[in-house]
């Protein structure tokens, strides 16, 4: 446990309560006053703009133990080493200069003689915009520190894309970013929603993305990086983010780069035997495709920002739980601000031109040939479509079952608007979608709001209606309100 005294030297020390947002030259400043905060900046790409903010704010000399650019890569390669890939802007090329930046500081000085420093480590590895301004630029954002001397290093990692068209202006806007991040592991670390937030502090959205964050360390025990990734998306930073079966979250553009990609869009609430019938089945027709090559094939379960706020606001316990079920099913998960398929697939597209499919039922086939939701198009359906389709794109049909007449609906008898009648008959007899025709009648009776409200009011049956193991893990994790209900049954 932190010491009040010590406690005190990572608060604002004498100071008043933070009610508003901080400019940058006051956040750095706040940092260079405590006497306990010390550390070294490692910038490699665009220019030493986090530090300079340091500098220019007054009172450094006691935080700053070092500042370097190693912008050589033979040199960069001299320092920290020779990374497998033999590429300088990723993940664990960041994680390598941070480590490196505070070995040399725990080496170099005396624990005996600076017994409540708290040490840290800022780094950054960065491509600005390049000359012919095709591409914007990248890159990754990291500090290592402590809270207390006597604990270990926590660490908070983030991933960006430059948004801005100059390069001077992206080394300025990442050197704001750089404070905020700073100042938001010393003095937020308490609330890392709020750490989310204010990395935005100073800075306009149309700025910069942020597309990945993940905390680690033993301040962060309890973050659940899932729920950080939503924050992202809620909070507008950018449109999608992606977690993996182990629950970090993941790099879209670094996972999607070049790859066949198959999503699945559904509720997930929960993911029921109908839900993993249409994704096997469509997994099949996929890797099947001549163009598909099943090692370069990444398969993602989407979940819609707005489907999340199905019922009002977001619930992020609801979230959570979603999660843990796809997650243990060793599926990637994604979730995205794009209601309308078509801006899934642009942002897809993206990061790659291999062949991409769509498992969706009939239902949801229904609604893309809705012309309300292409309103706000100048083009309105036919350019959603236009940017549908023009790609290497299949969709994969699941069949809807009328539960009063016992008629599965499939792409040869749905119903669509008169209107758009020639342009459904235009793309499905030019083979851009194909009906799932191996699929299990017996479960198409099953819908995921049904089993959901059978788990709220504790009626029997629901558990055959899930894949296997997935009903122990609702009982076990208390998932979706089951072992509340259960215990305020048994008082």
């Amino acid at each position: 446990m932190l010491s009040k005294k010590r406690a005190m030297s990572v608060k604002l020390k004498g100071d008043k309560e933070i009610s508003k947002v901080l400019t940058i030259k006051q956040k750095a400043l706040q940092i260079n006053l405590n006497d306990n905060i010390y550390g070294t900046f490692a910038e490699i790409g665009a220019g030493q703009e986090t530090v300079r903010n340091f500098f220019r704010a007054g009172g450094a000399s006691g935080t700053i133990a070092k500042a370097m650019s190693a912008y050589d890569k033979d040199f960069s390669d001299a320092i920290y080493g020779l990374e497998p890939d033999k590429r300088y802007v990723t993940q664990p090329r960041l994680e390598r200069m941070l480590s490196h930046e505070i070995d040399l500081i725990e080496d170099r000085l005396s624990r005996k003689k600076h017994p409540d420093k708290l040490f840290f480590s800022y780094a950054n590895t960065v491509a600005t915009i390049d000359f012919s301004k095709k591409f914007k630029g990248h890159g990754w954002l990291g500090v290592k520190f402590q809270l207390d001397p006597l604990e270990g290093y926590n660490e908070i990692i983030i991933h960006i894309r430059f948004k801005q068209t100059n390069a001077q202006l992206q080394q300025e806007t990442l050197g704001v970013l750089g404070v905020n991040l700073i100042f938001g592991g010393f003095y937020m670390h308490d609330s890392p929603k709020e750490i989310v937030k204010s990395l935005y502090d100073n800075i306009e959205k149309d700025q910069i993305e942020i597309d990945m964050i993940n905390f680690s360390g033993s301040r962060f025990t309890y973050v659940d990086n899932r729920l950080m990734s939503l924050q992202l998306v809620k909070n507008g930073m950018t449109d999608a983010v992606m977690f993996g079966p182990d629950g970090n979250n993941l790099l879209p553009a670094q996972e999607l780069y070049k790859k066949n990609i198959l999503a699945l869009r559904g509720s997930f609430r929960p993911v029921t035997l109908v839900n993993m019938d249409m994704f096997e089945k469509a997994q099949e027709l996929f890797l099947n495709e001549k163009t598909v090559d099943k090692e370069n094939t990444q398969i993602i379960f989407e979940i819609t920002l707005a489907n999340l706020r199905a019922e009002g606001e977001i619930n992020e316990r609801d979230f959570l739980d979603r999660a843990e079920l796809l997650c243990s099913l060793g599926q990637n998960v994604m979730i995205t601000n794009f209601q309308e398929y078509y801006r899934l697939v642009e942002y897809f597209s993206e990061f790659t031109k291999a062949r991409m499919a769509l498992a969706m039922g009939v239902y949801n086939l229904i609604q893309i040939f809705d012309e309300k939701y292409y309103r706000h198009l100048s083009g309105g359906i036919l350019e959603a479509f236009g940017k549908l389709f023009f790609k290497d794109l299949k969709v994969y049909l699941y069949p809807l079952k009328n539960h009063e007449t016992g008629e599965f609906y499939t792409s040869e008898n749905l119903k669509v608007h008169p209107r758009m009648k020639e342009l459904y008959k235009f793309f499905k007899y030019n083979g851009k979608m194909l009906d799932i025709k191996d699929f299990n009648p017996e479960i198409l009776d099953i819908l995921s709001r049904e089993v959901l409200k059978m788990i709220v009011n504790n009626e029997e049956g629901w558990e055959d209606m899930l894949p296997e193991g997935i009903s122990e893990i609702i009982k076990d994790h208390r998932l979706f309100g089951y072992s509340r209900r259960r215990l305020a049954k048994k008082s």
